[in-house]
């Protein structure tokens, strides 16, 4: 429980941070700790410095919502729904790849000697695929949901994009193909699982 709690907060302190970027002002640490309900020294036990959050906050301006993305006007079927996850994620990663880059080489430099307490990074995708998953979670179980939205978690997102372009070496469509084709598979292996 104390880790939602955890994650709530330094999501508050994001996505306050984003509300005073979208004003167009480079707000202050304490404009944002303001605008979040949390003291200054909270906003810095999540974040070492102004520009990790920043960063951070530009990273998630170029996501939506996840009741705006897979609301009801988005497709009943879990392969089209992951489908739009993955493909909006891809494009936030191509979008703003700089950002991102900077705001992951923070993540990385804040992660050596951390006391493993605070999330480094706020969690968008899993909840992101789990709602995505929701047409199958009769099937799944909400157990079985949440493990395959974590597996997933794996290729959709920075971390597919990253592997598949910088290591693998794969252009945009190649890439994509790669990542369905890995979506498919555990997504049809799940099901084979929930109904074997």
């Amino acid at each position: 429980m104390r880790t939602n709690q955890k994650a709530r907060t330094r999501q508050a302190i994001v996505r306050a941070t984003g509300a005073l970027l979208r004003q167009g002002q480079k707000p202050t640490l304490e404009e944002i700790a303001e605008l979040a309900q949390v003291s200054r020294a909270t906003a810095y036990r999540y974040f070492p410095g102004l520009d990790a959050l920043l960063s951070e906050a530009a990273v998630d301006l170029m996501l939506p919502d996840v009741d705006d993305l897979l609301g009801p006007s988005a497709p009943g079927d879990a392969f089209e729904r992951l489908a739009l996850v993955d493909e909006t994620f891809d494009k936030a990663c191509r979008e703003q790849e700089v950002p991102l880059r900077l705001m992951l080489a923070k993540v990385l430099e804040t992660s050596i000697g951390r006391n493993g307490d605070e999330p480094l990074r706020q969690n968008r995708r899993v909840p992101m695929l789990v709602a995505a998953l929701a047409p199958l979670e009769a099937r799944l179980g909400k157990a079985g949901t949440r493990r395959l939205a974590e597996a997933l978690a794996l290729v959709v997102g920075t971390e597919g994009f990253l592997a598949l372009n910088d290591v693998v070496g794969l252009d945009r469509d190649e890439a994509r193909d790669v990542r369905r084709w890995v979506i498919d598979s555990l997504v049809s292996a799940a099901l084979a699982e929930a109904d074997g």
